[in-house]
């Protein structure tokens, strides 16, 4: 969801910020509005209707106009400047919405052009409750050039999903009183139940560009308890008939790649081709039920990931950008303890294959990128009941690697199992919709082979979630439990006991230690918490979450560290009224503790920070946290559990008014800890122009230091007792992301995208863990001094007791990282729900010399390299049946 929707959005603003003072709010925040109801009527035997944005048409006379607006943002209550109109309409098989939006200087209406969901400029929104559940909704939004934007509305609003992607029809027109808009809406494309009345809940939202207002439909006050249920009422519907609905979408994909080839490489000959095909559909089981199918899908014109490091060993959480996977995550998202921990991480499906070829004797490999989905399909919708379900089944193939012997002999060797995933989700609503129950269930089979017995046979997790609220929505009390199962021979069993998410090997935990002989675990996990999430200017939570040692999900799941319990509590304050220096602000407190099971404190950490959107539409966010407790049990890989130096740490973010033609972002971030332990330094600046209402452009750039006297290198023995060797590190990364857009018209559109990354790492002042947990750095560890340690051809030597004899050896850590990708996209929606796209990819990655500075890198690692280059050109149609 974009930032101008997010600025209004009911939930309000939950970002950090800098602290300040004001009065108390008005008691216009404290007003309670009654409900509006819209009484619309059928056009059948009236005439047609045209969408061409004039509004002229005979049929529109059969309902009136409404309008009375309220301002939302930045003046909560009050009129605004300028005012809009609505009006709706329907037949048998669509509903009709016409906007009129005042503005007394048409000129200065903003008409700016971006891709879809992108809601550049002046825009009007309509928001439909056509479940009439009070917690979900479907959202249509045209801005005055014509581009459209749709999103699916779920948890009351805290969930915008703009991958939903209806097909539906608008146009607009300026006049002399300002801008019109109309739509069309299939009923297709909505959901809702067979009552012979209908009624519906029902919102408009107007951006007025020129002074940055939200103004709305039907109005609710500052911090309401929710979105959907605060919404106005659709009344007038009657007969409508529930529209089954049946899409299907084949497509084919033409692929070229240029690559350097390598010489005496089967594989890299310099040139692949390939031509596929496909098939996605959408059929409507039910009104209320869709089921979403898709075979040997392609995901060409997805962006590629951005460039990332993590020197902690941990794995990298990126976002799913496939459509059909996107499409619908809300409802099955399961997260259950804070950031990215959920039961169903839909990237495991066609994931990397954890298996090579590479250590079978092979000379050259061909190893594949992706594991091929052969197919998948998903049932997903909510019922006018309150039930909401999801379904989710796919299947992954065998994938072999290819290789060739240092005898010349071709052969093949299975890297991922025949795989199958599956999801089930379910919640319920009741308490007229006060409260729900849910639960969820994965699974994971694997078809089994003997070369691959370090993975999982199976893996099952299941868990069942609760949330009530009362007192008008204001508070709310929610929770959810968690337990994971993992079966497989006792080799894969032992890996997930070492591994980084687990470690049982730690020498100094007494409740934790690894079997070998284990075939199968189980763990749990859950969160509980209560608080206030709305109403008034006051917002509180406290709770905990834990993951016991055993708990394990990365089959299909996303689950960061087992084996912590933590508890923790935040209060926000807001103020809503504009004064005469800023239009809204917040400043938040939080705190949290954490624990592992067997009773060691970790950790404790205090946080303040706020923000303010300043009266000229500039705005600021800060904040500040002290750690004056940090453990960890993962530092070591291993090893006991260490100790970190106090921390203290800022960040300050500031941006100027975003409806600017030029636009920037400043920020920093600035973390020190005692005795120089570690830091970090990260500068960001961010600029956005749009020099042109149909051309827009943004660079993001990112420059970080992130210095360490203790960074892990590697576990060697000494005298049989274990040595655990840290260095100082000082590693810088740099990135640069950029972007422009050139919309042609709302339908045709060339979007590029390019990122280089650069991350350099060198170590010196080797040490050794003397004391894991003391207070003081210089009895944490001792240092090598020149006669212990000696460096020659690549390998550092280490004398430890002086003796003339090497005791143990590692080699030299320092190493370079470059990427730069890139992507070309041009695309032709030509009717709509079918597009054409053309794609053009570009990659380079490799290592670079850690010895060299950044332009160095840069000349000698990223702009002299021949990059890998993918050309594609994919067609689909979409047959609406």
């Amino acid at each position: 969801m974009s930032f101008q929707k997010r600025a209004f959005m009911p939930i309000a603003i939950l970002i950090s910020s800098l602290s300040f003072s004001q009065e108390e709010a008005s008691e216009i925040n404290k007003k309670q509005y009654e409900k509006r109801v819209y009484t619309t009527a059928s056009i059948v035997g009236k005439g047609e209707i045209t969408i061409d944005g004039k509004i002229d048409e005979e049929a529109w006379n059969v309902v009136e106009w409404s309008s009375d607006y309220v301002e939302f943002e930045p003046d909560v209550g009050t009129a605004p400047t300028e005012q809009t109109k609505l009006k709706i309409a329907y037949d048998d098989k669509n509903l009709y919405v016409a906007f009129k939006c005042y503005e007394k200087d048409p000129s200065t209406i903003e008409r700016r052009m971006g891709r879809r969901d992108d809601f550049p400029g002046d825009w009007v929104e309509l928001n439909i409750d056509s479940y009439n559940d009070d917690r979900t909704g479907f959202s249509f939004t045209i801005s005055a050039s014509g581009v459209k934007g749709d999103e699916f509305v779920s948890n009351n609003g805290n969930n915008w999903d703009s991958s939903w992607n209806p097909i539906w029809y608008v146009d607009t027109q300026i006049d002399a009183e300002g801008w019109t808009a109309e739509m069309r809406i299939p009923l297709s494309q909505l959901r809702f139940g067979n009552n012979e009345e209908q009624v519906w809940g029902l919102q408009s939202t107007r951006r007025y560009f020129k002074n940055e207002e939200r103004s709305l439909w039907q109005p609710v006050p500052a911090n309401p308890p929710g979105w959907v249920s605060e919404f106005g009422e659709l009344r007038g519907l009657i007969g409508l008939k529930p529209q089954k609905q049946l899409e299907i979408q084949p497509y084919t994909v033409a692929q070229l790649d240029t690559y350097e080839a390598e010489t005496g490489n089967p594989y890299r000959d310099g040139s692949d081709t390939k031509l596929t095909g496909g098939l996605d559909a959408k059929i409507g089981v039910t009104n209320d039920l869709t089921v979403d199918l898709t075979i040997n899908p392609d995901f060409g014109q997805v962006d590629a990931d951005p460039g990332a490091i993590a020197l902690d060993g941990f794995e990298i959480f990126f976002q799913e950008r496939r459509p059909f996977f996107v499409e619908n995550k809300n409802i099955f998202d399961y997260n259950f303890a804070g950031n990215q921990d959920n039961l169903f991480f839909s990237r495991r499906i066609g994931r990397t294959p954890q298996g090579s070829a590479y250590g079978e004797g092979a000379e050259f490999a061909d190893d594949p990128i992706n594991t091929t989905i052969l197919g998948a399909a998903k049932l997903s919708g909510k019922t006018k009941d309150g039930w909401t379900l999801g379904i989710l089944e796919s299947v992954t193939a065998n994938e072999y690697a290819d290789f060739v012997d240092e005898e010349g002999n071709e052969d093949e060797v299975l890297v991922e199992p025949l795989t199958n995933y599956f999801v089930g989700r379910v919640q319920k609503d009741f308490n007229d919709r006060n409260s729900y129950i849910g639960g969820i269930f994965t699974a994971t089979t694997r078809n089994m082979a003997d070369n691959l017995q370090f993975l999982h046979s199976h893996a099952y997790s299941g868990g069942l979630d609760f949330q009530h609220n009362w007192k008008d929505r204001k508070y709310y009390v929610e929770g959810s439990s968690v337990i994971s199962n993992v079966r497989g021979s006792a080799e894969a069993i032992t890996n997930t006991q070492y591994s980084l998410t687990h470690l049982f090997q730690r020498v100094d935990a007494s409740h934790v230690e690894v079997d070998p002989n284990k075939t199968s675990l189980t763990g749990t996990g859950g969160r509980f918490e209560i608080g206030k999430g709305s109403g008034g200017n006051w917002r509180y939570n406290f709770g905990g979450n834990w993951r016991s040692p055993e708990l394990e999900l990365n089959d299909l799941g996303f689950l960061r560290q087992a084996d912590e319990i933590r508890q923790y509590a935040n209060v926000r304050r807001f103020w809503n009224t504009p004064t005469s220096w800023f239009r809204q602000a917040n400043i938040g407190l939080n705190q949290f503790t954490s624990f592992d099971f067997e009773g060691n404190y970790n950790r404790i950490q205090y946080e303040v920070n706020g923000y303010v959107n300043w009266k000229n539409n500039w705005w600021t966010e800060g904040g500040a946290a002290h750690k004056p407790r940090i453990f960890s049990n993962t530092v070591l890989r291993g090893g006991p559990r260490w100790r970190w130096s106090d921390e203290n740490y800022f960040f300050l973010f500031a941006g100027t008014d975003g409806r600017k033609k030029f636009n920037m972002h400043v920020g920093h971030v600035n973390s020190w800890s005692q005795q120089q332990n570690f830091g970090l330094q990260r500068y960001v600046l961010r600029f956005f122009y749009q020099p042109l209402n149909t051309l827009s452009l943004s660079l993001i750039t990112e420059y970080e230091q992130n210095p360490n006297k203790t960074q892990y290198v590697t576990e060697r023995s000494f005298n049989g007792t274990p040595r655990y060797v840290l260095g100082k590190i000082d590693n810088e990364s740099l990135s640069a992301t950029l972007r422009v857009n050139y919309n042609i018209n709302p339908n045709l559109t060339i979007q590029y995208y390019g990122q280089p990354f650069i991350f350099n790492a060198k170590y010196s002042n080797f040490n050794y863990v003397n004391n894991p947990i003391a207070e003081d750095l210089n009895d944490r560890v001792t240092w090598y001094d020149n006669n212990q340690i000696s460096f020659e051809e690549g390998v550092y030597n280490v004398d430890e007791d002086k003796d003339g004899t090497t005791d143990y050896s590692f080699g030299d850590p320092n190493f370079s990282f470059v990427q730069f990708r890139s992507n070309l996209v041009v695309r032709w929606e030509y009717i709509p729900g079918s597009e054409i796209f053309l794609v053009w990819s570009q990659g380079i990655t490799g290592i670079g010399d850690p010895n060299n500075n950044f332009n160095t890198i840069i000349d000698n690692q990223l702009l002299s390299q021949r990059p890998q280059n993918t050309f594609l050109i994919k067609a689909t149609y979409r047959f609406v049946l």
